[in-house]
């Protein structure tokens, strides 16, 4: 069941940096609590700008953001951090203390949080994200995949109510991109907001409900994630490429073969495949 609480909103959104051209245009979104959604486009297409007004980095030039119903221009990006919290694409950009359990504690003394429970949460972290014999080195003697579960441990040792994951896969091996899509499905049934920012189509495949698709700063589709996945034209336009069953669906259609135009999983291309064999 759908959950309607509207965590964010954005209304006629528009972003200039300083005295550039706008590179947010007219963003209309609502986001219910909940919702696990992917922000697709290519590099420069938005995505960044506007995750960025969610927690308060950016306000808006034109236009208004909402988070838990509050304007987002009458609150403090520490007041919005409490409720959003962000782990950036580059992890130098948010690292800064001398250990790595200074840094998952930082953001939970600022917070005015009990000395238990912030331990309870270090520890749940560091296990969380397989970095405890880390614990007293410094972040940045860490691999760069090491340092972006690191940032994500920070994010979420104070337990927000919205997750924004900018390239959470990038520099990770297949079983912490694993692990990342188990911690997905605890916070789903916590019932968090998750908005992942990625490259990654195929992770995305079997752990999203919506997409949204950015092109030039524009919205071009904001819906199922079928109904962008494995349509030819918007991921071109998109300038992406579609998940690898979708094209290799696609040849297939184009080689006479009759199959559905919107295949998105494996099991599906096979089963067509199957039909068509015992007809």
């Amino acid at each position: 069941m759908k959950n309607n609480e509207v965590v964010i909103e954005t209304r006629n959104l528009y972003y200039a940096y300083e005295d550039e051209k706008y590179v947010l245009k007219n963003i209309n979104l609502r986001i219910n609590k909940g919702e696990i959604i992917a922000i697709l486009g290519e590099n420069g297409a938005g995505k960044t700008t506007l995750v960025k007004h969610f927690n308060g980095l950016l306000k808006p030039t034109k236009g208004e953001v909402f988070v838990l119903g509050k304007n987002v221009k009458d609150m403090s990006v520490a007041e919005l951090s409490k409720h959003v919290g962000i782990v950036f694409q580059n992890p130098d950009h948010q690292l800064f203390s001398e250990t790595v359990e200074k840094e998952i504690e930082f953001a939970m003394v600022n917070f005015g949080f009990e000395k238990h429970y912030i331990e309870e949460r270090i520890e749940w972290a560091l296990k969380l994200m397989g970095l405890e014999k880390y614990r007293n080195r410094s972040p940045y003697t860490l691999s760069i995949g090491e340092r972006k579960r690191l940032t994500l441990a920070t994010v979420l040792s104070y337990d927000p109510d919205i997750l924004i994951l900018d390239e959470p896969t990038a520099g990770q091996d297949f079983l912490q991109k694993e692990k990342i899509a188990e911690l997905m499905n605890l916070l789903k049934h916590r019932k968090k907001t998750i908005i992942i920012v990625t490259h990654d189509i195929e992770f995305i495949v079997n752990r999203v409900e919506r997409v949204i698709l950015l092109v030039g700063g524009k919205i071009i589709y904001d819906g199922d994630k079928r109904g962008a996945l494995t349509n030819y034209k918007l991921m071109k336009e998109a300038r992406l490429l579609p998940p690898q069953v979708s094209q290799i669906s696609w040849i297939l259609y184009n080689l006479g073969v009759k199959l559905p135009k919107d295949i998105l999983y494996t099991e599906e291309l096979l089963r067509e495949l199957l039909r068509i064999y015992k007809s």
